[in-house]
């Protein structure tokens, strides 16, 4: 996800429009109303999921238009195809090990990732049995199945859209920034008492951040065992992605499970000097911190604690075959031979396309901050994306 600097501050930004401002409105209304039915108090995880996935409501559960230069932020596939021919190098490799091999994306975005993967797959006469997309929001699914017809009207009989996670499935399960938008607690440590933060209502200011005393339990012990030693100290945690992908490893029987997102190893993720967490909106690419902008109009995440996800995925019963930077995976997977193929060094297509590589794998952009696990059961191969550089040690 591309977005401008961080901006604690929100400024600037032309006015919603009606319509906007009436389902902002209309989705606080549900927040209070749910907040009312909680006795006052709703955990910071059920405001995100609220403010992401209320039906009708929430940001990817509605309408408005939300990736590409029209929308709050880009993802990879968006700046270029390069990104998932680049990816199709890794899916290749592993589907030409499993018979009859599928490939499941979480979260598909607008398609882009989907078609470009199948039509490089299709070159190089790898396709897998078939292509599932899991999707929970109406909108974005038939701007996938637009995408995608449009794209790769050929391939079509090979996609099927599925509501819920598979059963078993072997193959490779692609989730492209999907584990930074799962629904993310709040705690925090203050005169060393520990406390969960959740959202209640002000009479004046609205919905404000309230904390309530943990008692011990899971958070409790999983701040206890991951946030540094002394002093205030406030971050998420994310136990419904870490049951994701121990869910998915349960349920894989040979394959490759490739997470893509912003996010750090647990050393990183809870260094002492981050100690307001990693939470971010995002809006007319700008990135903001406040939580409360505009519900419903801003995209929220929060990165993702990659040492975290290994264990679950281990608890799962794979196991980690590689973790490096999205800059060293993309280099791997031969992401410049790609930009080579793009003609004349000198033409706007070229200089486009340069533009995305360089964008994807500067340290200053997106090459550093987002990285890629891989996580396997019964392949043998070394993965190509992770022949140079490999950082499974950090985790």
């Amino acid at each position: 996800m591309s977005t401008a600097p961080l901006d604690a501050r929100p400024g600037g930004f032309p006015p919603p429009s009606p319509a906007e401002r009436g389902h902002s409105d209309r989705l606080v209304a549900h927040l209070v109303h749910a907040i009312a039915e909680a006795e006052g108090w709703i955990s910071f995880a059920d405001y995100m999921h609220a403010v992401l996935y209320a039906p009708g409501l929430g940001y990817y559960a509605a309408g408005a238009h939300k990736l590409g230069v029209s929308g709050d932020f880009v993802t990879a596939p968006e700046l270029t195809p390069l990104f998932g021919r680049a990816l199709s190098a890794q899916l290749a490799q592993v589907l030409a090990q499993v018979a009859d091999g599928e490939i499941v994306e979480l979260g598909p975005g607008s398609g882009r990732l989907a078609a470009d993967v199948l039509a490089t797959l299709a070159e190089q006469g790898a396709l897998p049995a078939r292509y599932l997309l899991l999707e929970v929001s109406p909108d974005l699914r038939e701007r996938q199945r637009r995408q995608l017809a449009t794209r790769i009207p050929e391939l079509m009989p090979r996609v099927a859209w599925i509501d819920a996670l598979p059963e078993r499935w072997s193959g490779a399960v692609i989730a492209n920034e999907v584990l930074d938008a799962v629904p993310a607690h709040l705690v925090a440590r203050r005169d060393g008492e520990w406390f969960e933060r959740g959202v209640t209502v002000d009479a004046n200011a609205g919905l404000v951040f309230s904390d309530r005393p943990l008692g011990g339990g899971m958070l409790c012990n999983m701040a206890q065992s991951r946030f540094p030693a002394g002093g205030d100290y406030a971050s998420e945690l994310n136990p419904a992605a870490e049951a994701l992908v121990t869910t998915l490893g349960q349920r894989c029987d040979q394959g490759l499970m490739l997470l893509v997102d912003y996010g750090f190893p647990a050393a990183e993720y809870y260094h002492p000097q981050r100690d307001c967490g990693t939470l971010m909106l995002h809006y007319r690419h700008r990135a903001l911190v406040d939580p409360f902008f505009r519900p419903g109009l801003s995209d929220m995440s929060a990165h993702v604690d990659f040492s975290a996800v290994a264990r679950a995925a281990v608890a799962g019963g794979m196991t980690v075959a590689g973790f490096a930077t999205q800059a060293q995976f993309l280099l791997a997977c031969g992401v410049l031979d790609g930009l080579g193929r793009c003609g004349d060094p000198e033409s706007p297509a070229y200089l486009h396309a340069a533009g995305a590589v360089h964008k994807l794998t500067s340290p200053a952009e997106m090459g550093e901050l987002f990285k890629v696990l891989a996580l396997t059961r019964g392949l043998d191969n070394e993965l190509v994306g992770f022949r140079d550089g490999d950082r499974s040690h950090r985790l």
